[in-house]
């Protein structure tokens, strides 16, 4: 048999120790049996059994979890003393990024100008917060990932760590997350004393805690904002700080960022320049960048074009989208400004285009959303896409239901932004053939493949517009030998006239169609559609409407471009797009092994008298393979016993169910539920039930108090 051992309090650790022979499990924790068995191909092994016998009450740690229902949450650090005193546990697991930061063409350090997003709303950590989505019905969502390069989630909290659910979204596209360390009014201006105006020892150790931060939840740098006024002492050793900082964060992160907010001077005083100049120039050049305040005129940029030399595209000029001041700009003529920046060569820092959401409200913000950006797209040069395998479903992180192969399997909101894909360019222009004649790409809240939108494609092309094609996506990557490519679409109305495939551009031999597939000129032609399929992935025909098209193996070139042909007026919508190397496609499908349960604790409402059950769930699969994983359940007496109930979908390796209702065990009996963790891969490849990861928990009558835990 086995135990499992907790101390109690914040932090605590857990470890299984044997409890047979000589030892002997401590007294209020539940004895835990446990059979491991080897597994034979396709078979199902033998899960952990969890036998519960006394509870005892206890608390997961508040910085981590809710304080009312113990899910995993993201938090900050709002005092020295607690960054100086942080230190990574096993509770921060959930707050570490699973997603790696992709690679992209062109890269981040390349001489060009850049583009970065400043996040502020309402202080940050709303419906963000909650790692594992929240029910919030008209979240905020940010998608336009392709015409960004660096991601800063500010609030006005000492420490901000990006909350997961943003740095996974960031990274999926390429984009770097950066956290911000901010000082501010006369509060901040004694902790700098504290930590500035003495030894270069306390300084250090704050730059070494900033590093260590970064690397442990997987973010990429920290802006740094110090806006209150520093004494003598504090200003001299702020640029030795700052350089501490950049070489310890390029030490834990590389590839890393350390950007300072022009805000105080060399001298001490708080004085926004609104430029880089020689007041202030002495963080520039301690720094990767600096990020301008927003009261410019386009005398500055000049003026700073001779200060800022060669490293003219680490000056971010900073754009206050709400418009507060003298500004050029703003809201909807956002590009006012951004044409200035890019007129003399600068990179540009867009602060609070959660505008559209807040001051537009949430009544058609996609549509809004859609128009902001496409306002400035002219000027922000499209990122390509530069590793394989590429797989999105287009779904935006968010829904008014869930979706699974194309058939709703949730009918209420959700918003969890680990959940979001990779998007679309989104076009809205007019199309060929003259007036009257349109075309437009949005997200679709209506319908899904998977998760809780697709791609709406819609638009009137008169016939004699000869062929049109939509432009989805950028690459910039040499194809492999053999080249996969599937779609799956929806058409509104059933029209036989109306023809769907893919167009794929590349470098050195044109173009290829993939629908009726044809070859690459030059090229004896590829196979018919369906010669290649998906190794255990159900029939792609029609589903609930979707059908398939353009599956095929082509040779390898140097791809550019994916559109998609429009020889027809149509609507339609598009969900999972696939391309993959063809070679790959064989590979083994990995089982979960090491389904285990922890900060298990019990709750029966007084109420109700209705026992609920809450627990934390861990395994090993490389995330690499998997695009999430989803989590079900199966009871004794649970709602429909025989069938599995969705509880969510994890987007790491582990997941907290919480407040999940169980029946209460008789006198003298016991109850159990089996818990099922089912990977979803990349690829689309269904995972046979024999291979998800499974556990069982079987219970006997608790102790009579209203909380437990185990």
């Amino acid at each position: 048999g086995w135990s499992q051992e907790g101390r109690a309090g914040a932090g605590r650790e857990r470890r299984w120790r044997r409890c047979d022979g000589g030892a002997r499990a401590p007294v209020g924790v539940s004895s835990v049996q446990r059979e491991d068995a080897e597994r034979a191909p396709g078979s199902l092994a033998l899960c952990p059994l969890l036998t519960t016998c006394n509870l005892l009450a206890s608390l997961l740690p508040a910085r981590q979890f809710d304080r009312n229902t113990t899910e995993p949450i993201s938090f900050y650090l709002s005092s020295l003393e607690e960054l100086l005193a942080w230190k990574p546990t096993s509770d921060d697991d959930f707050n570490v990024a699973t997603m790696p930061l992709a690679n992209r063409e062109p890269p981040l350090h390349s001489k060009r100008p850049r583009t970065l997003v400043c996040h502020d709303m309402k202080n940050g950590y709303l419906e963000d917060r909650f790692i594992q989505g929240s029910a919030s019905r008209d979240p905020y969502v940010f998608y336009h990932w392709q015409y960004i390069d660096i991601f800063v989630y500010f609030s006005h909290h000492l420490v901000t760590i990006p909350p997961v659910t943003w740095a996974n979204a960031a990274h999926r596209n390429g984009v770097s997350v950066l956290g911000t360390f901010i000082t501010e009014w006369t509060s901040g201006g004694q902790l700098c004393e504290a930590f500035l105006a003495g030894e270069a020892a306390t300084y250090h150790a704050v730059a070494v805690q900033l590093g260590r931060i970064a690397h442990f939840y997987r973010f990429d740098g920290w802006l740094v904002n110090i806006e209150n006024t520093l004494s003598e002492a504090a200003a001299r050793n702020l640029p030795l700080f700052l350089r501490d900082l950049r070489e310890q964060l390029h030490q834990d992160v590389p590839g890393g960022l350390v950007l300072w907010y022009d805000s105080v001077l060399q001298s001490g005083e708080l004085q926004w320049q609104n430029e880089l100049n020689e007041k202030n120039r002495v963080f520039f050049d301690a720094c990767d960048g600096l990020f301008t305040n927003y009261n410019w005129k386009e005398e500055h940029l000049e003026r700073m074009e001779a200060q800022a030399g060669e490293r003219l595209a680490d000056v971010y000029v900073g754009i206050d989208v709400f418009a507060r001041g003298e500004v050029v700009g703003g809201g909807f003529e956002t590009d006012k400004a951004l044409r200035l920046i890019r007129k003399h060569g600068f990179s540009a820092a867009i602060f609070a285009p959660g505008w559209v959401y807040e001051h537009l409200g949430k009544e058609n913000f996609l549509h809004n959303e859609n128009r902001f950006w496409g306002l400035l797209a002219e000027l922000l040069p499209t990122h390509s896409i530069s590793t394989l395998p590429f797989s999105t479903c287009f779904c935006l992180g968010m829904g008014t239901g869930r979706f699974s192969a194309g058939q709703e399997e949730e009918a209420r909101p959700w918003y969890n932004l680990s959940a979001q894909e990779i998007q679309p360019l989104f076009t809205d222009q007019q199309a060929p053939g003259g007036a009257g004649s349109w075309l437009r790409t949005r997200c679709s809240l209506q319908d899904a493949w998977n998760g809780g939108s697709c791609l709406l494609i819609e638009g009137i092309i008169p016939p004699e517009a000869g062929h049109v094609a939509v432009r989805l996506f950028s690459f910039q990557l040499p194809a492999p030998p053999k080249l996969f490519l599937s779609l799956l679409y929806k058409l509104e109305e059933k029209l036989p006239e109306v023809a769907v495939a893919l167009e794929l551009t590349t470098q050195d031999s044109g173009s290829c169609h993939v629908g009726n597939v044809t070859g690459l000129p030059g090229e004896e032609p590829g196979p018919s559609p369906g010669d290649l399929t998906l190794p255990g992935r159900p029939g792609i025909g029609p589903s609930h409407g979707w059908q398939g098209n353009g599956e095929g193996e082509m040779p390898g070139t140097r791809l550019t471009c994916l559109c998609l042909g429009e020889p027809w007026a149509v609507s339609k919508h598009l969900s999972p797009l696939q391309v993959l190397d063809a070679d790959g496609l064989h590979s083994s499908l990995r089982p979960v092994p090491s389904l285990q349960a922890s900060q298990v604790l019990w709750h029966k409402d007084p109420g109700t008298d209705q026992l609920s059950l809450s627990l934390t769930l861990h395994w090993s699969y490389p995330h690499s393979q998997a695009r999430c994983f989803r989590i079900h359940c199966q009871g004794q007496e649970l709602p429909q016993p025989a069938q599995l109930q969705l509880l969510g979908v994890a987007h790491a390796t582990l997941y907290r169910v919480v407040g999940l209702a169980v029946p209460e065990p008789p006198p003298k009996g016991s109850c159990r539920v089996e818990f099922f963790v089912e990977p979803v891969l990349n690829e689309g490849v269904a995972v046979d039930q024999s291979r998800w990861g499974r556990l069982v928990l079987v219970y006997s009558n608790p102790a009579s108090t209203s909380t437990y835990s185990m």
